[in-house]
């Protein structure tokens, strides 16, 4: 079905909609979704069979031959056509990319996390930096984890900044949002009665031994806390075990995202070096 041509003069309710949804996150949720620009996210999104609801352009720009070819392949409802100076004041860049898109939310729902006889999930408890949680969404994506799990009062997912920070990785793992801890019960039993077992690894400076004494090759679920708070008395009481990576000079601690791609770095090294083994 050929998408519709909407034509934008103004700062009309068309607009106004589209702005509300870079910068509103209660827009953005009542919405059920979000605003994105860029080649690599827009590639990832199409690659990973995101749902586009919009594609917008600038009214009198010559566009390229990838802007052309997805304007006229992409299985959208809408395009919307601005001017110049409306499209740069939607855009987060000093030079407006030449498509920005609407994409539709996924349900969250621990089903889109696959079924993998090994699982590597990780449960970010109440993230509260856009930067952070877009650095461990691209960290999980580059260091083989199935899925990410975010519960309690955090930062946006779909903010543009997290979805910036993720550099294409947002729409390659499967990302949840969940109310609390709580929820996440069903779903660990299910992966037990599925794969046998499932250790739930804790991270925090005070933990019981270095990631390299554990073992990670099994199946595993790592729980990394809150910029400030750390864990939570609920996610602590699930761990089986908490694990603390040393650290020296004047620094007190890690940043979340640099401790959480460590901590991926020694689960994957020692997965591999199992596969090698063939064990």
């Amino acid at each position: 079905m050929k998408p519709r041509v909407i034509k934008i003069y103004s700062k009309n309710n068309d607009y106004q909609y589209i702005e509300t949804l870079r910068r509103n996150r209660e827009k953005r949720q009542r919405a059920g979704e979000f605003f994105i620009e860029g080649v690599r996210p827009l590639n990832q999104a199409l690659q990973y069979n995101w749902q586009l609801r919009a594609l917008l352009y600038e009214r009198d720009r010559k566009l390229s031959d990838w802007a052309t070819t997805i304007l006229r392949t992409a299985a959208v409802e809408t395009h919307y056509e601005l001017p110049a100076n409306l499209y740069a004041e939607l855009s987060n860049k000093n030079e407006p990319s030449e498509l920005l898109a609407l994409v539709t939310m996924p349900a969250d729902t621990l089903a889109r996390i696959p079924r993998k006889p090994n699982p590597l999930v990780v449960a970010f408890d109440r993230p509260a930096s856009p930067g952070n949680l877009g650095t461990i969404i691209r960290s999980c994506d580059a260091l083989n984890v199935d899925g990410l799990i975010i519960s309690g009062h955090s930062v946006d997912l779909y903010d543009p900044e997290t979805i910036s920070a993720t550099t294409g990785s947002f729409f390659a793992l499967p990302t949840v949002r969940l109310p609390s801890p709580k929820e996440l019960l069903p779903w660990l039993d299910e992966v037990r009665q599925r794969v046998g077992s499932i250790t739930i690894v804790g991270s925090d400076e005070h933990g019981d031994c270095e990631p390299s004494e554990q073992d990670f090759t099994q199946p595993t679920l790592l729980i990394v806390g809150n910029e400030t708070w750390g864990m939570s008395a609920a996610y602590r009481d699930l761990c089986d075990v908490v694990v603390n990576i040393p650290i020296a000079g004047s620094a007190s601690s890690l940043n979340v995202a640099s401790a959480t791609s460590i901590l991926l770095y020694e689960i994957d090294r020692q997965r591999r070096q199992k596969l090698l083994k063939g064990v």
